[in-house]
């Protein structure tokens, strides 16, 4: 990963390969912003003009690039967006921030060292800056042949950038030091979470994923439970063993329990964790496969969510639960019509098998259930139906309680995730009974989204706070990388969780 650093050296003297910039978007033209004094300086004070020249006009996303005035040790001067100008006397949003500095990260893949002269305002700041400077700079690599060594790997603009500098940062400042490290914790668990979303089924089952979770969990204090085929039958885990019988890769249920002596609260993390959806039985149509890796990006944001929580040793309880499963069309595989009796008691016919998300959740939020903690949150790529309500950049949050989903939507806001609030229509329940069983695995087709969520609550303790993030669209990025966000998979719902952990150790959720 990219290393960071705080610095107070002044940008003509520094040397690195670039110095980055920030240019924002004025009403007579770009703006150079806060940071860059030394570099506008050192173009007479015309800076904004050249840029202007070159075709740059502060836009979100933009990048010009200009030779380093005469008397600078860096030779390369890289301009990025951040947007509109704040209004007067307000500081550079941490989002503008954030973005602005993973696209410079991105543009300057191959390089050893940029410095990064961006506004710094506040520890917020260089904690947007930072992460923003891990995210971008990410990239998967592992199944590309880039070269013999690590000179063709530059060669071949593979290598992130190695190391960033904030200029402006203050190495002394507990509050800039306190900033850049969370930054790092958080990012590096988020582009582990990456990796594991981006690696193919091939090599990522519920068994390596339960191995690469106990891995860490010894290397981080976490105590790490894994309940394989033999006890999740002896447990009557009905929904995860349905799911995952087609397969040759048996399923696990993985808990994660991660505990702080002075913690007072106690917050559950479930996650989907589809290692690979054919759909099973009910097989997705040609065209819909290919990037079904994804489908255990909910476990691998509580899994990243947990692990990020006990490196920066919160004071709060988190139990994380990874329900992992592959779904395969096979003649041992769940049949639609089948009737699964889940770990709660109820029993589910099975309309769909493609509909098999909130069945491993299902047992995985019982489970979590039994042992009362004050808050339960689920993460999955549950719905095309809340892909088509948000689009591909924003999850949904359902909710039993008013409040939590507000504070769970304007935690995602602070962090620079985008999530809408979304209900669940007591009349959409009816559309799930069955004749045969207590419930069915579908519903009304509209709103199919809110059918799923209602599914859910079916399974959550009596009395307990839930929320439900469906991260369908933002958790696999198909397109082109924007921001600080690569093609693959993204690590959407991180940083939201990390956060809801932090307001909950300090009291100020729910």
């Amino acid at each position: 990963m990219t290393a960071l650093t705080l610095s107070t050296a002044a940008a003509p003297g520094l040397r690195a390969d670039a110095i980055v910039i920030g240019v924002a978007k004025g009403a007579k033209g770009p703006v150079v912003a806060p940071g860059a004094e030394a570099v506008d300086k050192a173009y007479d004070g015309r800076l904004a003009g050249v840029l202007e020249t070159l075709g740059a006009s502060g836009a979100e996303g933009e990048v010009t690039k200009l030779p380093a005035p005469a008397g600078f040790k860096a030779p390369l001067v890289v301009a990025v967006g951040l947007g509109a100008t704040p209004e007067k006397d307000a500081e550079y949003d941490g989002e503008a921030l954030r973005k602005a500095a993973g696209v410079a990260a991105r543009a300057l893949a191959g390089s050893k060292k940029a410095a990064f002269a961006l506004p710094l305002g506040d520890s917020g700041a260089v904690g947007a800056v930072s992460e923003g400077v891990l995210l971008g700079a990410y990239a998967f690599e592992v199944y590309k042949d880039n070269g013999k060594d690590a000179k063709d790997a530059k060669k071949n603009g593979k290598a992130p950038l190695a190391e960033a500098a904030l200029l402006g940062g203050k190495p002394r400042d507990k509050e800039h030091k306190a900033a850049i490290e969370r930054a790092a914790a958080v990012a590096e668990e988020l582009n582990r979470a990456r990796d594991l979303i981006n690696t193919p089924p091939n090599d990522l089952n519920p068994e390596s994923f339960a191995a690469i979770a106990t891995a860490a969990g010894k290397e981080h204090g976490i105590k790490v439970q894994v309940l394989d085929e033999k006890a999740l039958t002896k447990g009557g885990y009905g929904g995860i063993l349905g799911v995952g019988a087609g397969s040759a890769a048996g399923p696990r249920l993985v808990k994660l329990s991660y505990t702080h002596s002075k913690a007072d609260k106690h917050l559950a993390l479930v996650g989907k964790g589809i290692t690979y959806d054919s759909g099973g039985i009910s097989l997705k149509p040609a065209g819909h496969n290919e990037t079904m890796k994804c489908d255990m990006s909910g476990a691998a944001a509580v899994f990243a969510a947990v692990v990020a929580a006990a490196r920066l040793g919160l004071r709060v309880n988190i139990t994380g639960w990874l329900a992992l499963a592959e779904n395969m069309p096979s003649g041992s595989a769940t049949r639609p019509g089948d009737v699964l009796r889940m770990y709660s008691g109820k029993t589910v016919e099975v309309l769909n098998t493609d509909a098999e998300g909130r069945l491993v959740l299902a047992d995985a939020l019982w489970a979590a259930s039994q042992e009362k903690p004050d808050a339960i949150v689920d993460v999955a790529t549950l719905t095309g139906a809340m892909v088509l309500a948000l689009g591909n950049r924003t999850f949904g949050v359902m909710a039993n309680d008013d409040a939590f989903r507000s504070a769970i939507v304007e935690a995602a806001e602070e962090v620079g995730e985008a999530s809408w609030p979304m209900p669940l229509p007591e009349h959409l329940r009816k559309g799930m009974d069955s004749p045969t069983a207590d419930i069915a695995n579908m519903g009304e087709r509209m709103g199919g989204g809110l059918v799923a969520g209602l599914f859910l609550q079916e399974f959550v303790g009596e009395g307990i706070t839930w929320a439900h993030l469906d991260i369908a669209g933002p958790a696999f990025n198909e397109g082109g990388p924007f921001g600080y966000t690569p093609k693959g998979g993204t690590g959407s719902a991180v940083r939201t969780l990390v956060r809801l952990a932090e307001l909950t150790a300090v009291g100020d959720l729910g």
